[in-house]
């Protein structure tokens, strides 16, 4: 079969010595075309041509390697969100509006990195390392922040950062999953649907 271009990547990484960074690499590549049930130290060792003992020496074991994935996937979100913020050229509700977007684009386009990240695979068995809660939790402070942040502009009502992110996270996590399992088929629009929300959280007065 055909190495995919992650692949070489991947083994571009590790010849010039960050075997860790490859794996998690060639871990992902791995995982989005097989599904993170296919998933394992032994195949992702013989993917990039390493021995099991090489992985082994950065990963314990495989849901040490599906915490790492997820890790990542949270430190992706926080530098597009924390760039998002801080573009002077956007008003506040195109900030909220382009969060929204882009978090349910993110799903969408990441399925399996999403499931990791938010799914009952790491976190209904509490097999979470301590670097994924640590980036994870904060990646959520920062969604409450940046929604405290609306609501002292009086975009969005209320005086809970906490629980008005709380209630957002859900509606677009619900939106999220529609797609990733099925239930809604047209990709097409998934910006429309996610702008929906919107209306749902700015205030009258917006």
């Amino acid at each position: 079969m055909t190495e995919s271009i992650t692949a070489q990547a991947a083994r571009s990484h590790y010849h010039h010595g960050d075997l860790r960074k490859t794996l998690l690499v060639a871990a992902k590549d791995l995982i989005t075309q097989h599904g993170i049930e296919s998933l394992s130290l032994r195949k992702l060792a013989e993917k990039i041509g390493v021995s099991r003992t090489a992985a082994y020496h950065h990963f314990k074991d495989k849901n040490d390697l599906l915490c790492a994935i997820a890790a990542q996937g949270f430190r992706r979100r926080q530098q597009e969100m924390l760039k998002q913020n801080k573009d002077s050229k956007q008003t506040e509700r195109q900030k909220l509006q382009q969060y929204i977007c882009a978090y349910v684009h993110f799903a969408v386009e990441n399925p399996e990195e999403y499931e990791l990240m938010f799914g009952r695979c790491i976190w209904k068995q509490a097999k979470c390392t301590a670097e994924l809660r640590e980036v994870a939790y904060a990646s959520f402070q920062q969604q409450v922040e940046m929604v405290g942040q609306w609501q002292a502009v009086g975009l969005i009502s209320g005086d809970n950062p906490l629980r008005t992110a709380q209630v957002l996270w859900g509606t677009l996590h619900g939106i999220a999953k529609l797609f990733i399992d099925g239930i809604y088929t047209d990709v097409a629009r998934v910006e429309e649907i996610a702008l929906t929300a919107v209306p749902l959280f700015v205030s009258g007065s917006d």
